[in-house]
């Protein structure tokens, strides 16, 4: 199960009232950062930029691949352990407005863990140390540690060491 916090809207739907939650400032400045880490080829310049520019938890030695998207507006509720590889093109979102309300989970990525290209972790998620996550997947819940997961729907492929 995700762990979100619920907040209800009224009127027009919850995507729509963004900048009465985060300020434009915020969503203006973190979108051209997260541009520039999305495009460069340094390890050590990304992870500067995830870290210090954007408020993250990015554990030593952890590689973000071209192209990875992390949330805009809340990147601070993303952690990342040590020796993480992040693939191609994967998206970490720790929002997600609807229709009438919105919601704000942490994810939590543990060390010495592999993300295949294309995946998409949604807010509220915990994947454990040495986890694998095949390329294509949407993890829209926790991934225990030593476990390899794949698919949409997720699936447990192996469990446990």
């Amino acid at each position: 199960m995700r762990r979100t916090d619920k907040y209800p809207v009224e009127g027009s739907n919850a995507l729509w009232q963004i900048y009465h939650t985060v300020s434009r400032w915020k969503g203006f400045r973190n979108f051209i950062w997260i541009q520039i880490s999305r495009y460069s080829p340094s390890l050590r310049f990304k992870n500067w930029i995830y870290r210090r520019m954007l408020g993250m938890k990015v554990g030593d030695n952890t590689a973000f691949a071209l192209m990875v998207m992390v949330d805009v507006f809340f990147p601070e509720k993303i952690h990342i352990g040590s020796n993480t590889i992040i693939g191609y093109n994967t998206t970490i979102l720790a929002h997600e407005y609807l229709i009438q309300e919105y919601r704000l989970g942490e994810v939590h990525i543990g060390s010495h863990v592999m993300i295949g290209a294309n995946t998409t972790i949604l807010p509220g998620v915990t994947i454990g140390d040495y986890a694998i996550i095949g390329a294509g997947s949407v993890v829209h819940k926790d991934v225990a540690a030593h476990s390899f997961v794949a698919g949409n729907p997720l699936q447990v492929i192996r469990e446990g060491k």
